[in-house]
């Protein structure tokens, strides 16, 4: 099996300690020791050997990878010209990946995601590879925590497929939008629905063939780009093609439309950490509902509090429910349940052509 993982976005609502620069794959938003896609390398250990992982990236954040991967093959690092959303991307990856084993297996996985239950993980993952040698276009499907309204779900087909080995595989019924909060609660209440990560194993040429067949004019462009790896041409039909092809997901061009998608379910402490409260999810609090992250935090008669600090002490007297980010040159100090509104910060910041702190 070989690794695609894509690392080519930006996390701007985990602002200020991912920035432009410095997007959150790369950054310690977690407070381990270990940036985001130093993680989810070494949760693989033990199933792919480190000549066997791709990472999918912009040109700015080559060197970001090659300096936190120690041991990849420069040539494993993947650039995409522009960010044409994940169709593109995934696509960019399997025509490398035919090149060199057309028969092989492929896993397309996120450089920012957190699992906290790593064997159960791996255990997932080699469920996930016998279906895809059985043909199947096989999702991790995330067992709900919670009536989530910000994820697309997957409905899967009552009874498992015959054949599975370790874990149940099942049949993909049909893929759901972002529900609203009624509709969430119905689908954790009903048991057959599952948060959609875009996650998902299968054969290189069986991921070729459904571009073919459902993204044909996609599929020409990498067909042409495929054609010129290694011939010293690469760059240059890269370049040329790159920005004629459809942006387009993956979901929506292919899996949505695809034919035998299986789903294998995942309980193993998922969380995308798409914002500054989800890090409540993933790190342990203290007596008070306090996640402290990082940093030199001093806490009298507060509660519910997301402290990310630096060298500088942060003392906190009396308050509640707050996130507090100290990146050094920025401070973040808002209501934890409105951390939506840092996109509005953002955009000010651009608006205000404050580069450098973006």
């Amino acid at each position: 099996m070989y690794v695609a993982i894509l690392a080519g976005g930006v996390g701007t609502r985990l602002w200020p300690s991912s920035r432009e620069a410095l997007p959150k794959q790369f950054s310690d938003i977690t407070g381990t020791g270990r940036t985001m896609i130093q993680s989810t390398v070494d949760r693989l250990e033990g199933l792919v050997s480190l000549s066997d992982i791709y990472v999918i990236t912009g040109r700015r954040y080559r060197h970001l990878v090659l300096e936190q991967l120690p041991g990849l093959p420069p040539e494993n690092v993947i650039v995409e010209p522009s960010g044409r959303n994940t169709g593109p991307a995934i696509g960019l990856a399997c025509a490398h990946l035919h090149r060199r084993d057309p028969n092989g297996i492929i896993a397309l996985l996120h450089a920012d995601h957190v699992i906290q239950d790593i064997e159960a993980y791996r255990t997932v993952l080699r469920q996930a590879e016998e279906a895809a040698r059985n043909d199947y276009l096989t999702l991790l499907g995330i067992i709900p925590a919670s009536p989530h309204t910000g994820y697309g779900y997957i409905k899967r087909m009552g009874e498992p497929l015959p054949g599975s080995t370790q874990l149940p595989v099942y049949a993909v019924d049909r893929f759901l939008e972002k529900p609203d909060r009624a509709t969430a609660e119905g689908f954790v209440a009903e048991g057959s629905y599952y948060w959609n990560a875009g996650n998902f194993i299968c054969r290189v040429e069986r991921m070729l063939g459904e571009f073919e067949r459902q993204l044909p004019a996609l599929y020409a462009g990498l067909r042409t780009i495929g054609a010129s790896l290694g011939n010293g041409t690469e760059q240059a039909v890269l370049d040329e093609v790159w920005s004629t092809l459809p942006a387009i997901s993956i979901d929506h061009g292919v899996m949505e439309g695809a034919e035998r998608v299986a789903v294998v379910p995942l309980d193993a402490g998922w969380n995308d950490v798409g914002s500054w409260d989800a890090l409540e999810e993933v790190i342990s609090l203290d007596e008070q509902g306090n996640c402290l992250v990082r940093g030199n935090t001093l806490v009298v008669d507060s509660s519910g509090v997301i402290v990310s600090g630096g060298q500088r002490l942060i003392a906190l007297v009396g308050v509640e429910d707050l996130v507090i980010v100290d990146s050094g040159d920025a401070l973040l100090i808002g209501h934890k349940r409105r951390m939506q509104k840092i996109k509005e910060v953002v955009e000010r910041l651009r608006a205000e052509e404050r580069s450098d702190l973006l």
